[in-house]
Parts: structure tokens; sequence; C-alpha cells
């Protein structure tokens, strides 16, 4: 058994100067939270300042501490060990879960925060690999259920055995709450680059122009699309991020809440353009799970949140809805690829 990690979209920033003009230089950070390492590129005065550079690695570590599942003094841990009783719960995380359990009524369940004993009984929480059984497979997928999920105000309940976990919309919700507090700080150009496929640009690049993102080619290392933002955020979900394999088949970390299992839709990866990174992490995974055809009409079905999709199938296809026309176009190698428009 072996497993791989492969990297994280990457933006990729064309930072042209207008026309005789010199371009602003800007303000950039790295840093490790939530589990990856994440890059800020900010533009302005207001960004050269050391207080701008502190606090963001401080309001991640903030949330960190509030929504991980492994940290015994997090309000999601708690929850998780409460039997059944009540948790009062901070307002970050009660907002956050408000906004995930209604995606998850949205989505009819492709979005699920309850499969968390699934994704460890997988091992990958912690590396250590297995295929559970059918029988184990079963037990798993009858405790998913996000309906199960009391939340009133700031108290939340879950069911004794039943365990949530917020990965899938945690990174997302960061990156919606940095981008408020950049934009308070008049600062009107910037790229946040949270790790695992989650993006949020701020405005344009330095001259106007759109931040320009690339978007992984799910069978091999290079980039197969360019996608245009300005004032959007993006996030990307695929089997190709994290998986293991064993005895030539490939598991990855994407689980149908049906079945418990990796989802099997056709599809290699799902990119959501949104003005909410949250939105775009949820749904990423939702649409996945639910596969092409599904995936396509419940773009068609849900004008009212605002976003749309470029998929990816296993046999290459390349699909984008067509509020991307214009704004995805396929990278340097990938030309002779053929795209078709949703509408």
């Amino acid at each position: 058994m072996r497993s791989r990690t492969l990297p994280a979209l990457l933006a990729l920033l064309l930072l042209l100067p207008a026309g005789c003009q010199k371009a602003p230089e800007p303000t950039e950070l790295t840093t490790f939270a939530m589990d990856t390492m994440m890059s800020f590129t900010l533009y302005g005065e207001e960004a050269q300042t050391d207080a701008v550079l502190a606090w963001i690695p401080t309001q991640l570590g903030a949330l960190e501490a509030e929504l991980s599942a492994t940290r015994e003094d997090s309000d999601i841990f708690r929850i998780d060990r409460a039997e059944g009783q009540p948790v009062e719960v901070r307002a970050c995380v009660s907002e956050l879960l408000s906004d995930t359990l209604e995606l998850c009524r949205i989505t009819d369940g492709a979005l699920d925060i309850t499969a968390y004993p699934a994704v460890k009984a997988w091992g990958f929480t912690t590396g250590e690999h297995r295929v559970p059984d059918e029988e184990e497979l079963a037990e798993l997928a009858a405790k998913i259920d996000y309906t199960a999920v009391g939340w009133d105000g700031p108290a939340v309940t879950l069911p004794a055995g039943m365990e949530l976990d917020v990965g899938a919309v945690a990174k997302g919700y960061a990156g919606d709450l940095l981008a408020e507090t950049v934009r308070s700080k008049d600062i009107s150009s910037a790229l946040l680059d949270l790790g695992q496929s989650t993006i949020v640009a701020i405005g344009t690049k330095p001259g106007g122009k759109p931040w320009r993102i690339g978007i992984r080619d799910p069978a091999g290392e290079s980039y197969l699309a360019v996608v245009e933002l300005t004032d959007m955020s993006l996030g990307t979900s695929g089997g190709y991020q994290r998986y293991f394999e064993e005895d030539g088949e490939v598991y990855w970390h994407i689980l149908d809440p049906d079945t418990a299992a990796p989802a099997r839709s056709g599809l290699a990866s799902v990119t959501v353009v949104a003005p909410s990174a949250l939105l775009c992490d949820g749904l990423s995974t939702a649409l996945f799970v639910m596969g092409l055809e599904e995936g396509s009409q419940f773009w068609r079905d849900h004008p009212e949140l605002e976003f749309d999709a470029l998929f990816i199938t296993e046999e290459g296809q390349i699909l984008c809805t067509a509020g991307l026309e214009g704004r995805a176009s396929l990278a340097e190698g990938y030309e002779d690829r053929e795209v078709t428009v949703l509408r």
C-alpha cells in the first residue's frame, strides 16, 4: 500500500506593469495553518505594515483552535465528545455550522459534515490507510446524517455515536473572514491562497487585469485550464488531491455519504467559482459526489447561489457552466482539447 498527497492548486500570478509605470511591490506572507501551507499577496500602503502581517496568522490560529476536530479545546471536539448533550459554541462556530448545515440541506446530503467517522475508518486522518469491509461500511453509512445535528442558536447537539467535522468548508470560511478584514483595511488588491485548492481574489491585479488561477490536470502535474477572477473565490475538489492505492485500486478522500466509500461519480475534479469561499469549498465537494449530470442540473436549479463550475471527467472531458464562458481558457499544451459549455 502506498499513499500520496499531491500539491494543492497554485495561483498563476502574472504581475505585468501597465504602460511604463512600475508595478507596485507586493507584501507577501507564507504560513502553515489548518494542516496546509497558505500564501497571501497584498498590495497597497496599508498592506506593508507589520500589523497586517501579524493579524493573518493570528486570525487563522484562532479559527483553527475553534474548528479543529482533533484539538481538545475546540468546540467541534467538545460536540463530538458530548454524548448527546447540548454544547454551547462560540459565535464563529455557530455561524459556520448554520451556513454549512444549510448547504448540506440544499445539496440533499451530497455534502454531509457527519461523515467524519467514515473518513477516520479509511485512515485519511492518520495516514494509516485501510479498506473497510462491506459490513463496516454499512454501519458507518447508517451514522452519516446531517439532519441529526441539533442547532439552536449557540447550542449544538449531536447524537451519541456520531461525530462531525467541518474540514470540507473550514478553509473557505477562513478565506471569507480574512477577505472581510482585508477589505476593511482599504486593501483593494490581494490574492489569498489558503491551500488545498481554496483561493480568494480581492479586486484585480494592479493595473486592472483579473487574477489568473491555474486548474490542475487531475491526470498529471501540469495546469489544464486557467480561470480569471475578479472579487471572487474559487475552490476545487478532486480525487487526485488525497488518495491511496491498494491492490491496484485507487481510493480517494472524497466519500459518498450514502455508501461511506469514495465517491465514484465519473468525475476527476470539480472547480466552483462564487463570491463565497465557503460556498466554493462545500459545493465543489457536493458536486463531485453528485456527478456531472446531477451536478450540472443542480447548477441550473439554483441560480440564487450565484456560482459557476468547471467539471473534468475521469475520461478527460472538460465542461464548464455558461458563466465561465470567456473567463476560463485552456492552458498551454491543452489547446487542442474541447470545452463543452453547459447551459
